[in-house]
């Protein structure tokens, strides 16, 4: 299940943001935190299954009505399971209305994804 990033997440979130190959340094990492915690187009997701085990954080173009997944990442323990398309599969029907669409980073996964 896909859930809305909360302050009392943010160990969870920092450690798997932190297997993004452009997260590796603290102070990036930390920065990417700040950003999604402050920033309104940007927005992070946690996915839920009995523990939290996935991330995706996605911004928002308004005037494009795109939503650009900036990142997405899986506990390495649950990867090949299907979880990364399940993630992008709940954000297609959480927001409909929105085009979703890769940024580079995200694009190799995104272009496998058979849901986007």
């Amino acid at each position: 299940m896909l859930i809305r990033y909360k302050k009392t997440f943010e160990k969870i979130a920092m450690g798997l943001l932190s297997f993004m190959p452009n997260e590796k340094d603290l102070k990036k990492l930390q920065l990417t935190m700040k950003e999604y915690e402050t920033e309104e187009n940007w927005q992070l997701f946690l996915w839920k299954e009995e523990d939290i085990i996935g991330l995706l954080g996605v911004l928002y173009h308004n005037e494009e009505n795109t939503l650009e997944i900036q990142h997405i990442s899986v506990n390495p323990s649950h990867r090949y399971q299907g979880v990364g398309k399940r993630m992008v599969k709940a954000l297609r029907e959480m927001y409909s209305d929105k085009v979703i669409i890769p940024n580079e980073n995200t694009a190799p996964f995104i272009e496998k994804c058979d849901v986007c």
